[in-house]
């Protein structure tokens, strides 16, 4: 394996990580919402403002009657996108 491949390799293992993480913190968001987490605990509120930064573009794109479908669709359609793009990213840099 050369100097080139394996940096490829390790890129595109740290960016498919990344995307990883950053889908769980949503998936987390969306399973304690659904819980009905205690909001005024300090862990829920990180989860939840992480999750709200990190699907800023699409918390609020679908307009469902029940906010819980609102949540489920919103943040699940960026946990998504993350896993796919971050994924496709790495796949092509393994392979380069």
């Amino acid at each position: 394996m050369t100097t080139r491949t394996r940096s490829s390799s390790t890129a595109g293992r740290v960016i498919a990580i990344v995307a990883d993480v950053m889908a769980f913190v949503i998936l987390l968001w969306i399973l304690m919402y659904l819980l009905d987490a205690n909001r005024a605990n300090d862990f829920v509120e990180f989860i939840r403002d992480c999750a709200r930064f990190l699907a800023g573009w699409s918390h609020d794109l679908f307009t469902f009657d029940e906010e819980w479908a609102r949540v489920v669709a919103g943040y699940g359609l960026a946990a998504v996108v993350y896993l796919f793009i971050g994924h496709a990213i790495a796949g092509r840099l393994r392979r380069a």
